[in-house]
């Protein structure tokens, strides 16, 4: 296991001692490891500024752009935290990180509304996109 995984999910775990406790009201945090992605789904992924894409599951992940349109493949890890999924790797030189988290979530160009943000990290640049599986799939057009 590598540093960086651990540390993803270090951040999961200590989130919740940002907040007070459960209570029930609205915003409050949720107890319990996230399990709104049962552990073989894929993971879709999406997001624009700049164009990205790809999917996660099995312990691979692809990630695409237009300048590779192919996109790559890569092994990754998967960790369950308080109020989503992190799923971590190498994608060649930089680290790969990737957020899900439950939301309805626009990608600002389609008429698609997501059940999930998500948020990327490539070494140092985040993006910011929308997420979504076969059993929890987006709504709105399927070619937009």
């Amino acid at each position: 296991m590598t540093l960086r995984p651990c540390l993803a999910g270090l951040a999961f775990l200590l989130l919740p001692a940002c907040g007070g406790a459960d209570n029930g009201a609205p915003g409050a945090l949720a107890t319990g490891v996230f399990d709104g992605i049962a552990e073989g789904e894929t993971v879709h992924f999406t997001g624009t500024e700049p164009f990205w894409g790809g999917m996660a599951g099995g312990g691979i992940a692809s990630y695409a752009t237009p300048e590779e349109p192919d996109g790559r493949e890569f092994p990754v890890t998967r960790f369950a935290g308080n109020n989503g999924l992190a799923i971590s790797g190498d994608l060649g030189t930089a680290a790969f990180d990737l957020t899900v988290t439950p939301g309805a979530c626009s990608d600002g160009m389609s008429d698609r509304t997501y059940p999930f943000t998500a948020t990327l990290l490539i070494g140092n640049e985040q993006r910011q996109g929308c997420a979504w599986t076969d059993s929890q799939p987006f709504t709105g057009p399927e070619r937009p």
